[in-house]
């Protein structure tokens, strides 16, 4: 790994095979994650809100002033414009194993410390055939929810690649670090159908470890949205 005026570069050979699961590295310098290991918690998913190059994403993270602010994982996806699919289903880590960063915009400091963030490249919501910064989605990259998430019925879509990686990646984090991602969201969908995803409670949450979304303890958020076969992933855990 190769650290070059405060931004993280990567050589793309180096990666690390977990069973069937590569994963790429690019780490953050150092300053942009906290590096003394903890035991983890918690999982949470998060989307980016931005486009479809996970290392640009974590370089973006290290040329920032923000600090540690960062996740574990970034995956791939698909450009919102339909013209990409290079990154699709790519796993990049953005620190080693056991750091943090914070990812989840709380003042509750254990949840970040012990807990382990993915982001899945997405804008996020798709209003008037346009995301946020107003770049055109190809409607084939559009998914309509049959019921409105945050006041949002059309969003970016998580690809089928993407989703299969996620739930190997899910697997593999819950192994790794003794996470039982069957409790939590997974939990609450059970109960509470798709509005489990507006669920917010940051007090709950840190009192029950498990796997969550970042609305579940944030109410401006919107990542991850309730896509059906991201419910169909969290329920076949």
């Amino acid at each position: 790994m190769i650290f070059n005026k405060g931004k993280a570069t990567t050589d793309l050979s180096e990666t690390k095979s977990v069973s069937d699961l590569t994963i790429k590295t690019l780490y953050l310098p150092k300053g942009q994650y906290f590096d003394k290991p903890t035991k983890k918690q918690w999982l949470f998913l998060h989307h980016t809100a931005g486009w479809q190059n996970p290392f640009n994403t974590i370089s973006s993270w290290g040329r920032d002033t923000r600090g540690e602010v960062a996740t574990e994982f970034v995956l791939g996806g698909q450009s919102v414009k339909g013209n990409d699919t290079t990154h699709d289903g790519v796993i990049v880590q953005a620190f080693p194993t056991g750091g943090w960063g914070w990812h989840l915009g709380t003042g509750r400091g254990t949840m970040h410390s012990n807990s382990v963030g993915i982001e899945v490249c997405c804008f996020g919501q798709i209003k008037d055939g346009k995301t946020y910064v107003n770049v055109v989605a190809d409607p084939k990259q559009v998914i309509e929810l049959k019921k409105p998430f945050r006041g949002h019925k059309f969003w970016h879509n998580y690809s089928d690649k993407q989703l299969e990686t996620l739930k190997e990646l899910i697997l593999y984090i819950a192994n790794r670090d003794g996470i039982d991602v069957r409790k939590g969201l997974p939990e609450m969908i059970r109960q509470k159908g798709i509005d489990a995803f507006d669920f917010c409670d940051a007090t709950y949450v840190s009192k029950n470890p498990g796997l969550w979304n970042h609305t579940n303890v944030l109410r401006g958020k919107v990542d991850m949205y309730p896509h059906p076969k991201l419910i169909d992933l969290l329920l076949s855990l």
